[in-house]
């Protein structure tokens, strides 16, 4: 191991026990941690300054950007309020089946349309509902950031790290379907389990109601949202055939609704709206991993697993576990994007089938985002908007309940691979 890569580990730790901590708040510490590999990068020399900058995803910011003012204009109309309103109406008295209802409707939307637009989408409505019924809507919201994770897994275009997996191999669409929506279901239903359990307490606290009342305020704002966002989950389906990134879809949105909707939206408010803190936190941790890749600690993590095994079945079990460990921590993409060449030379050098340690990474990579608060954009993009709301979450309390999620589903998906791929496929 050589300096930069233990310089690199040291700036991770450092990062991640200011998260835990809460000394100060999360954005504050991301910049620090730019700042950091900033410093380090003029006294080692591995890159130039600007390399750094250009780690800055910002497809990813645009898309977020893009798709809080969109929100922002949906909730103007009370269709949030609304929804939450039928929701407890039907589930009111029933807690547990609401908590598991909204989570599989999560999950389901997950597979088809990026996590983070699934989250700023449904997040309102779980506040709104769980306002109605008088309780903390926290732990609904966590369940929700959890499923989306565990949703987004199961197709080519849920989550990331398949997209790169898809794009660098021949799997298609319905290979991911085929191979990984049993993983996500089997996984589901383990995760359903585990959060009626940790969250027992909080389920007995509900008092019950029958109905709410609530109406939309503006029909004719919400029939321009609805264009807009019609149209943009539409082009967020046609981009993986036309090749276009997420935020193109959702900058077209935002065009159309400030077009449409001109004398009801207003850009300086919609611009107001914007979560900044979120976004500028993106920013600098985009700067930390590119850092800490340009170190070597992530190549470095990849190539320690060439040596360790030269059974199938073991690898699988490595990759899986590293790659959840790791993504709960450091981004998922760097990370998937490292160690895809490792797993085509792994298979071309042992003679073995690819296909299974692709699917042990990319159940590993989204399955891991679940561990922290930093471990997928889905996860930073709702507790910023329920800290919007009145509602912080802190890094502690994620980790509290997102590494038990993390570690049921893993090891769910660890039996799934090992079963179908290697015990009776052979």
């Amino acid at each position: 191991m050589d300096a930069g890569v233990l310089i690199g580990i040291a700036v991770l730790v450092w990062i991640y026990a200011m998260l835990v901590m809460e000394v100060l708040h999360r954005t504050a510490v991301a910049l620090m941690g730019a700042a950091a590999v900033f410093v380090i990068n003029i006294f080692l020399r591995f890159g130039d300054f600007r390399d750094l900058i250009e780690y800055i995803d910002m497809d990813t910011i645009l898309l977020l950007m893009s798709m809080m003012v969109i929100v922002s204009a949906l909730s103007r109309t009370g269709f949030f309020e609304w929804l939450a309103a039928r929701l407890v109406a039907r589930f009111g008295s029933k807690p547990a089946a609401l908590l598991v209802v909204l989570s599989a409707f999560t999950a389901f939307i997950s597979a088809f349309i990026d996590n983070v637009t699934t989250v700023l989408l449904i997040t309102p409505v779980v506040i709104e509902t769980f306002t109605y019924l008088k309780v903390d809507p926290r732990p609904a919201v966590l369940s929700i950031i959890f499923a989306s994770n565990i949703g987004g897994t199961a197709t080519l275009i849920g989550d990331p790290p398949n997209i790169l997996i898809g794009s660098a191999t021949d799997l298609g669409f319905m290979d991911f379907i085929y191979n990984l929506t049993p993983a996500v279901a089997l996984s589901f239903l383990a995760f359903s389990v585990v959060i009626l359990y940790v969250f027992r307490d909080w389920l007995t606290s509900f008092k019950g109601v029958e109905s709410a009342e609530a109406k939309i305020k503006d029909f004719p704002l919400l029939e321009r949202v609805g264009l807009a966002l019609a149209v943009v989950i539409g082009l967020f389906f046609a981009e993986d055939v036309i090749g276009y990134p997420p935020a193109v879809a959702a900058i077209i949105g935002v065009g159309i609704l400030l077009a449409v909707a001109r004398g009801s939206v207003d850009i300086e408010d919609a611009i107001r709206d914007v979560d900044w803190s979120t976004l500028v936190f993106f920013m600098g941790m985009f700067m930390v991993i590119g850092g800490i890749k340009g170190l070597g600690v992530i190549d470095f993590i990849a190539d320690s697993l060439v040596g360790v095994s030269t059974d199938p079945a073991v690898l699988a079990v490595l990759i899986m576990w590293v790659s959840a460990i790791v993504s709960a921590f450091i981004d998922n993409i760097p990370f998937v994007m490292a160690m895809i060449p490792v797993i085509t030379s792994i298979a071309a050098t042992l003679g073995v089938n690819h296909e299974p340690l692709f699917w042990a990474l990319s159940l590993g990579g989204c399955f891991g985002g679940n561990g922290t608060l930093v471990g997928a954009s889905a996860n930073i993009v709702a507790s910023g908007l329920s800290e919007k709301y009145g509602y912080p979450i802190s890094f502690r309390s994620f980790s509290k309940y997102g590494f038990p999620v993390m570690l049921t589903t893993v090891a769910v998906a660890t039996a799934y691979v090992l079963l179908r791929y290697y015990y009776f496929v052979g």
